[in-house]
């Protein structure tokens, strides 16, 4: 089975501008941004998605909603807002099969979004 993106950047065979890393989570700015910031943060362990989570995957969940808020405050998100966003399916808009969380901010964010 061949690597998802998200695996050729966590294995630096594909380069990204990285901006956060611990033991089992990346965090990277998207290359096709959809606010002033826009990062991806990714668990190193593949999950494909978040319906296909599993009891045992709990605290690497629970990791990956602090480290987004942490990595939000790195990039001074934190004190005028930000958004996070995990896409599931086609429907949900989702295109690379590796459980993300978007962290999106630096300007005011609409909602219902686009």
């Amino acid at each position: 089975m061949s690597k998802t993106l998200f695996e050729r950047i966590i294995s630096r065979e594909i380069p990204a501008d990285i901006v956060f890393e611990n033991e089992e989570l990346l965090a990277f700015r998207d290359i096709n941004p959809q606010a002033p910031v826009h990062v991806l943060l990714v668990p190193k362990r593949v999950v494909a998605r978040v319906d296909e989570a599993q009891r045992s995957d709990r605290e690497l969940l629970g990791n990956l909603l602090l480290a987004a808020a942490q990595v939000a405050r790195q990039l001074g998100l934190a004190e005028n807002g930000y958004r996070l966003v995990i896409n599931n399916g086609a429907d949900g808009g989702e295109t690379v099969p590796h459980l993300h969380c978007h962290i999106l901010g630096g300007r005011p964010l609409g909602w219902p979004p686009g």
